[in-house]
């Protein structure tokens, strides 16, 4: 008989043993290894039982054991000193305690997944592991961040194998209860929550969750509570999934809903107001719509308050490509606000605006959750040097009049927590070398560039670590390949080749990730007979362990997964290549430190960060990539090989994938294996072993999450915070209606007359010119904009390369005409084909770039005298 529903009934902790509860319900047990040890010590065969997790532990451990537990003195020791080092980690100063000036009091970052641990499965792919990393690593540092996202009842889904290996997804349901999370909670008791409202009366309302990730709150909003309908209790149901009101509504919850949260969560709990409210891709983007409305009530105008919320929002773009971002009918949109749904107080054509494709190429009625996110942040970034420069591309019609390089979106590489992602060996083998406490602030707070240490490790002792943890990954194949051919339908009896499958000796290349098709799981299977001789190679073999989830609306995806699992069925080789199902955190964790080589082989420039290759690396993994998201930035010789790219204009994506595939097996033929196998005197891998040694010295300080989460606080949180304090009620009403009056007469602003002192067409090194720039401001006057010189090498279309600019200095005006005089000197400070313009900006001390507005104005050709110096 089938229960109508399911509760877990806990035991009573004895006295003594009541702090393992709150070490359980705070997830730096994750990523502290000193915690998770106390926790398998309390029973290690139940330990496995329940994977790791602490509350799942807890709610089934026996009573007799915990009263053994509670007379155990040398436990009880354990005990507490695990919960003493636990409460000076989050009561104690860190990096951020430490910093001079005034930083932000808080920061709320929204995202749509989280991944933190494996016991809390709210995330699918790389967006949500790097959101992860980012809580530990602000914990790590101190940094005062609350994490807001949503508790989805089923989480992303659960993959298995058909006999045949097609792809089939299960929903597992979740119930909070088995989770680290607890109610937040109002004073009386009751369980705090938030409310939406809906089209025709209707309410959405939401419990908040609080998962503890060390220092850091993390709220989670539930939809499945009494109080709602069945379709509203189905918001929050899957982590992607339904159609596109369904998304709208989870979006909604996420960024109205979340401010609510986390004015409920300050409230109950005293903690600082966040300055700053970063949102992680444009799934939160209707944070700001909240925001905008709290001014609202308090007296601003839309415009205003539109004002004040922009100087302290970040916005972070993950996708490369447009269709990577949510985009929702404009009438789906309208509907769910104004004065019968949610925010009736501000103008639903206000909202519209706000996330209309206005620009070349937009789709005139899509509303574009990203576009929005842009317009509502004074600060925007990529996630890797490359990726901002193509979302400058990206979305530079939203700045017309400048070049690409202009847009103001900047870029903060990715990084990774590394104390969740390397290999306890890994730690204790450079704890060994410069002691456990070195260790650990290394991987954390991070701050040199290089790890100078790792070369005094011994070669054999590196090298006896990576064998180490080769053999252990082994193990872990084994297990799992062996429960995957069982769900596949296939007896005991047929599994024997199991215990053959890969080898502790033999050269290991991990491929794991989403399965969309530009990441291109299938380009090893591009010759198949080439593949199969690496594979099968008598004196340089290969083997590979491949993972990953397909989409479950993308059959495009799941038939790439199929072809590769049909190709790894094959007897001839399925003791070297392996597909894992149901890539997660669990398996990640065993994946990254056991293999040699870390494959990535995506369409450039299409991969935004890419950060497995990161977890690699800190675990002395090579890396073999083509040069997208991360490795373009970071890649050299010493710790890795470039796999070579055909991505001209115009290659047919056939010829592509062919060009750069032979490219991938001519490498793993001609380098890596040879370099792999090769020994030296002490009968070692030498050259690998430094390989392997510089990857460690040289990557790992760059790839750390508390590098990355050092810089959002230097260069965007703190800036972010004193733009905001700098914007009160009457600054805001004079920068709104500063910059209506500048767009009302921007058509009066023109570049009217261009000269210099040299009419020549070419001039000597070093030499100075002098400029005259005539131009008319019309309504406005010289403090409302900066004229500039913009110089540089020109191509042969006269597009200026590489510009430096230069403010030129009203000399005079107005005139009769009505114009104004600008001067200034040239400096020719560079060889070659050499020119110039002049343009003018918008200028107000509160913008954070001239390019904020989206205006410019530049001569036109008959205003110029002399221009198109050449220089030799």
């Amino acid at each position: 008989m089938k229960a109508i529903r399911r509760f877990t009934v806990r035991p009573v902790l004895p006295e003594p043993l009541r702090p393992l509860s709150d070490l359980a319900r705070n997830l730096r047990w994750s990523w502290h290894t000193e915690t998770r040890d106390l926790f398998q010590s309390v029973d290690p065969e139940h330990w496995a039982e329940v994977k790791g997790d602490p509350v799942r532990l807890l709610g089934s451990v026996r009573p007799e054991r915990l009263a053994e537990l509670a007379e155990d003195r040398r436990f009880l020791r354990r005990l507490t000193a695990v919960t003493d080092d636990l409460n000076d980690y989050v009561t104690g100063d860190r990096w951020y305690q430490a910093q001079p000036g005034e930083l932000p009091a808080a920061v709320a970052y929204f995202s749509p997944e989280f991944g933190i641990a494996a016991a809390l499965p709210q995330y699918s792919g790389g967006l949500g592991i790097l959101a992860g990393d980012h809580l530990k690593a602000a914990s790590d540092l101190g940094v005062p961040l609350i994490g807001v996202g949503l508790l989805y009842r089923h989480g992303y889904f659960r993959q298995s194998l058909t006999r045949d290996g097609w792809q089939q997804e299960h929903y597992p349901v979740l119930d909070p209860n088995e989770l680290p999370v607890v109610p937040l909670r109002e004073a009386d008791g009751s369980a705090a929550d938030v409310t939406l409202a809906l089209p025709g009366g209707k309410r959405l309302r939401a419990r908040i969750w609080l998962a503890q990730v060390g220092r850091v709150p993390l709220l989670l909003l539930d939809s499945d509570v009494e109080e709602n309908d069945l379709g509203e209790r189905g918001v929050t149901d899957r982590l992607y999934g339904g159609g596109s009101e369904h998304r709208l509504l989870q979006e909604m919850l996420l960024g109205i809903g979340g401010v609510r949260a986390v004015r409920t969560y300050c409230r109950l709990t005293g903690h600082a107001a966040p300055e700053v409210f970063h949102t992680n891709e444009g799934h939160a983007g209707f944070l700001g719509l909240e925001r905008i409305a709290e001014l609202c009530a308090q007296g601003l105008d839309f415009d205003s308050a539109l004002e004040a919320v922009r100087a302290g929002t970040v916005f972070t773009t993950h996708t490369p490509v447009p269709a990577g971002i949510d985009r929702f009918d404009r009438e789906l949109v309208a509907r769910h606000f104004g004065p019968e749904a949610e925010l009736p107080g501000i103008d639903v054509g206000r909202v519209l605006n706000l996330g209309m494709e206005t620009y070349p190429g937009g789709e005139p009625n899509l509303f574009n959750m990203a576009v929005m996110g842009l317009r509502l942040a004074q600060r925007a970034n990529g996630v890797s040097l490359l990726h901002g420069r193509v979302s400058r591309e990206m979305f530079s019609g939203l700045w017309p009049g400048f070049d690409p390089e202009e847009v103001p979106i900047t870029s903060v590489t990715n990084g990774v927590h590394a104390p969740t992602w390397v290999a306890p060996e890994v730690f204790r083998l450079g704890a060994r070398q410069i002691g456990a406490q070195r260790t650990e602030d290394a991987m954390t707070v991070g701050g040199s560039d290089r790890w100078d240490a790792v070369g005094d490790i011994p070669d054999q002792d590196i090298w006896e670590l990576r064998r180490s943890l080769r053999e252990q990954l082994v193990t872990e194949v084994r297990e799992r390949l062996r429960a995957s051919w069982r769900q596949r339908g296939a007896g005991t009896a047929e599994l024997g080749w199991v215990d053959q499958v890969l080898d502790p000796d033999v050269l290991t290349i991990g491929f794991a990730r989403r399965v969309p098709s530009y990441k291109r799981l299938t380009l090893m299977l591009r010759d198949r007979d080439r593949l199969m001789d690496l594979l099968l190679h008598p004196e340089r073999p290969i083997q590979i362990v491949v993972a990953g989830k397909a989409h479950p609306a993308d059959d495009g995806g799941k038939r790439l997964v199929q072809e590769l699992v049909r190709f790894a069925d094959d007897p001839r080789v399925r003791h070297r290549i392996v597909f894992l199902p149901d890539y997660g955190m669990a398996m990640a964790q065993k994946l990254y430190p056991g293999c040699d080589i870390w494959l990535n082989n995506p369409l450039r420039p299409l991969e935004a960060c890419g950060t497995s290759g990161m977890k690699a690396a800190l675990n002395g993994c090579l890396n073999l990539s083509v040069l997208d998201g991360w490795w373009d930035e970071w890649f050299q010789p010493d710790f890795g090989w470039s796999i070579p790219t055909a991505d001209g204009v115009g290659t047919d994506p056939d010829r592509r994938d062919a060009i750069e595939a032979d490219a991938l097996y001519d490498l793993l033929e001609q380098r890596v294996a040879p370099r792999f196998y090769e020994r030296g005197r002490q009968g070692l891998p030498d050259r690998w072993i430094e390989m392997v040694r510089q990857t460690l010295t040289l990557l790992g300080p760059k790839v750390l999450a508390g590098r990355m989460v050092r810089e959002y606080v230097e260069r965007l949180y703190t800036p972010a915070a004193h733009a905001r304090r700098a914007i009160g009620p009457d600054t805001a009403r004079e920068l709104a209606a500063w910059k209506s009056r500048l767009r009302a007469a921007w058509h009066g602003v023109t570049v009217d007359h261009v000269e210099t002192t040299t009419a020549t067409a070419s001039a000597e090194l070093g030499a100075t010119l002098g400029l005259r720039v005539r131009v008319a401001l019309g309504d406005l006057g010289p403090d409302d904009v900066e004229v500039q010189a913009v110089s540089g090498r020109v191509d042969e279309e006269d597009r200026i390369a590489d510009a430096s600019t230069v403010p030129l200095k009203s000399a005079g005006g107005p005139d009769e005409e009505g114009r104004w005089l600008y001067e200034g000197p040239l400096s020719l400070d560079r060889t070659g084909p050499y020119g110039y313009t002049v343009r003018i900006l918008p200028a107000h001390r509160l913008l954070a770039s001239g390019a904020e507005l989206g205006v410019v104005a530049v001569p036109s050709e008959d205003a110029v005298e002399g221009a198109g110096v050449l220089m030799r």
